[in-house]
């Protein structure tokens, strides 16, 4: 009988710790503040017969939710602050003008264009629009008169404090948690993405798939990157300030020198396999530490999630003598017929893999002890410089003033569509207009296949919210028993909109059917006007998307290949500059590394987005595909050099190394040339390949000259320095070959088609 239970209770355990793990995320926890600020309100208002007061309270409450997004406290408050002066003016204009038709309309179109437009400001103006929008659409279903148009807005306007001070207070309460859960992300995807290059030493394995999804979770990484920057480094943040900040600093920082570290090293696994096939230990020794090297991460990111201390369950460094041992074996097995560039590939695989433990055992001791100040060792000098600007220039706005500019096109688009909305509510006989403007303002997103997407999940959610609401209003009878599921249902739809939006929905949906059975007995009528409110808005966006200025992302792409072909160049050009002046590592370097990994996964990020649009608006798909797998190798090859460069004590740069990059250089900046369609930098002829090949030779003798030429101690070092000239030399190659192909490639796109 306990055989057959035992099943059963780690199946209820197992549920249990994802049930915990849910109510710790940061999308619970957000959804319990926005809850608790709109609930309180209208629960203490209410005793005192003030319902329609409180209710108000709540709407600015929830209006303001959207625009809290984390970061150092000071922006933070200025966010929200804003949020809520910007969802006030809007409550306040529609409400004023709602008599005046020849004035309300044509301004509030204005309106609805100008909330769009400032999303060219970052993600915090995108989310304070994002707001304003809302309290537009809102304020059109709720209109005042008179003395109670200004009462209605100090109540949103309270609405929007009371929130502002709930968040701020549960952040007091536990001001680490967003970070350490940002954190878990973060190792978690470094994981998969580690684990990925385990599964490329799989004989059989579909290489191409494999990397084709080490660039989608690049682009993942480089989005919680993002965010960690802005919480850890931003000027004012306390990120220096106490022990657990400096642990998640410098956890932060080893996270990111593992993945540098990782796409700055590749194998040629085929070879491989090919050389060692009958000897298959040497590779799966290897694999195996591969593999245990991303479980090592992952097993830190449950550590940190579950509140746990870390106990280190892999032995990396038993795992790394086991490779140790193999290529030994292999040594002995081969005897004298030991062949010196198989051990010498068998070595560079050690090294990488000594120099991931070493970084992943930083990682860890950073659980186990105390940091200090000292421990940081300069690594955080000059990190601020990694954050994007926090200024609104106006120029920013005018810029973007153009149908070249995707914000634009939205904006364009979203304001024409909300107009619809407005002629269709004036001529049918629709009870709630406004559900119509609310579902086009969240449902529209500047690409198609989001907006597609979102359409779908959001009448599907509707229909089975609507479903679901109406069975359970069958058998539940006591407003008690129906205020209470409508506040879970509320908190269930604000924590699941940002995993499952259509779950998301599906909760929203039943938590408003079960608010208006408490105000409006007839509740048949309102699932029914709110399925066909919902269905227009929706249909309305999707059609928007196709027809009003649509921002295919064939159009855009231009732009994200070449501004991740200027962002590998301009690292290519620190890495010279490292080369030939030698010292430590300037910021400008690591900030040259860092836009170089963001654009190229921006333009992985476009080819992903074009994948979901309609099949006629895939051009030239392959070909994009092939220009972003040249530019993130383009990438892997200027890291693998940057990367040696750093680690090794290098001799001074030749004239003929500076030539052959600034050949490489040429090369990209044609290619750039050709993206911005300038006929004349088109005629300009790209220097003679015979005199390149001249300057590889030149290269190479010149290098070797120099080390025979140079007083060199022992044979050792004589070995280390030719070790330096050949790599250097293959890497140069192969950079050229690189830069070659992106402009062949770049020549068969069919630009502006």
């Amino acid at each position: 009988m306990t055989c057959h239970l035992l099943p059963l209770c780690n199946r209820g355990k197992r549920m249990i710790q994802k049930l915990k793990l849910f109510t710790d995320s940061t999308n619970f926890t957000k959804a319990l503040i926005v809850t608790f600020a709109a609930v309180m309100p209208v629960i203490i208002l209410s005793q005192f017969g003030l319902f329609q007061m409180g209710f108000a309270v709540a709407i600015g409450a929830v209006l303001i939710y959207p625009s809290d997004i984390p970061s150092n406290l000071p922006h933070r408050i200025r966010g929200l602050l804003t949020a809520s002066l910007i969802v006030v003016s809007c409550t306040l204009v529609v409400n004023l003008l709602q008599d005046l038709p020849f004035l309300f309309y044509p301004i509030i179109v204005l309106l609805v264009f100008f909330l769009s437009m400032i999303s060219v400001y970052g993600q915090r103006a995108t989310m304070v629009s994002f707001s304003g929008l809302l309290a537009l659409t809102l304020a059109s279903g709720h209109l005042h008169q008179g003395w109670d148009i200004l009462v209605h807005c100090g109540l949103v306007w309270a609405g929007g404090l009371i929130y502002t001070l709930t968040s701020l207070t549960f952040n007091y309460l536990n001001p680490y948690r967003y970070t350490e859960l940002q954190m878990v992300e973060c190792l978690k995807l470094t994981s998969k993405y580690m684990k990925q290059r385990g599964h490329l030493w799989d004989i059989d394995t579909d290489r191409e798939k494999i990397i084709e999804k080490q660039l989608f979770l690049q682009v993942e990484l480089n989005t919680i990157h993002e965010s960690l920057r802005e919480v850890l480094l931003r000027k004012g943040s306390n990120a220096g300030n106490s022990n657990r900040s400096r642990k998640m600093l410098l956890i932060f920082i080893s996270l990111v020198e593992v993945l540098e570290l990782a796409l700055s090293t590749s194998f040629d696994h085929s070879k491989l396999h090919e050389k060692f096939s009958k000897h298959p230990k040497v590779i799966s020794t290897y694999q195996n530490l591969a593999y245990n090297l991303a479980a090592a991460l992952k097993n830190i990111s449950k550590s940190l999630e579950n509140k746990r201390p870390y106990v280190s369950s892999h032995q990396l460094l038993h795992d790394l003598e086991a490779f140790e041992k193999a290529i030994r074996n292999y040594e002995n097995e081969q005897g004298e017929k030991t062949i010196a560039e198989d051990v010498y590939l068998l070595t560079n695989m050690l090294h990488y893999a000594e120099k991931q433990v070493e970084k992943i055992k930083v990682i860890e001791r950073a659980f186990m002890i105390n940091i200090g100040v000292k421990d940081m060792q300069g690594r955080d000098r000059d990190m601020e410089k990694f954050l994007s600007p926090e200024y609104y220039p106006l120029h920013t706005l005018k810029e973007n003033l153009s149908l070249s500019s995707t914000i634009f096109r939205l904006s364009l688009r979203l304001t024409i569509t909300i107009a619809i909305g407005f002629i269709i509510g004036a001529l049918f006989p629709l009870q709630n207009v406004y559900w119509i403007l609310l579902t086009i303002v969240v449902i529209m997103r500047p690409g198609y296949g989001l907006t597609k997407q979102r359409s779908y999940q959001r009448i599907a959610g509707t229909v089975i919210g609507c479903v679901i609401a109406f069975g359970l209003l069958a058998v539940i009878h006591q407003p008690v028993a129906i205020a209470i599921l409508a506040i879970a249902f509320m908190l269930l739809g604000f924590a699941f909109t940002a995993i499952n939006y259509r779950i998301g929905a599906t909760f929203v949906t039943i938590f408003v059917v079960f608010v208006y059975s408490m105000l409006n007995p007839d509740i048949s009528q309102v699932i029914q006007y709110r399925i066909v409110d919902t269905a227009i808005g929706a249909g309305l966006a999707f059609i928007a998307n196709y027809f009003f200025w649509p921002s295919w992302e064939f159009i855009q792409l231009p732009v994200f290949i070449k501004k991740s072909i200027e962002a590998n160049r301009n690292y290519l050009e620190e890495i010279s500059l490292l080369y030939n002046k030698k010292g430590s590592v300037p910021t400008s370097y690591r900030v040259a590394r860092k836009n170089a990994f963001i654009e190229v996964g921006n333009l992985t990020a476009s080819y992903q987005r074009m994948t979901q649009e309609p099949k006629s608006k895939q051009k030239q798909q392959l070909q994009v595909y092939k220009l972003a797998v040249l530019n993130h190798t383009l990438l892997s090859s200027l890291a693998s050099l940057g990367t040696y460069i750093q680690s090794h004590h290098t001799t001074k740069a030749s004239d003929a190394f500076n030539v052959v990059v600034q050949a490489v250089a040429r090369n990209l900046n044609y290619t750039i040339a050709l993206l911005n369609m300038d006929e004349q930098a088109k005629e300009i002829q790209l220097a003679q390949k015979e005199e390149l090949a001249a300057r590889f030779t030149e290269l190479k003798n010149i290098r070797i000259r120099e080390l025979q030429e140079s007083q060199l101690t022992d044979e050792e070092t004589f070995k280390l320095k030719m070790q330096e000239a050949q790599l250097i030399i293959e890497q140069l190659v192969w950079l050229n070959n690189l830069s070659e192909k992106i402009v062949k490639a770049t020549k068969q796109l069919e630009l502006g088609k």
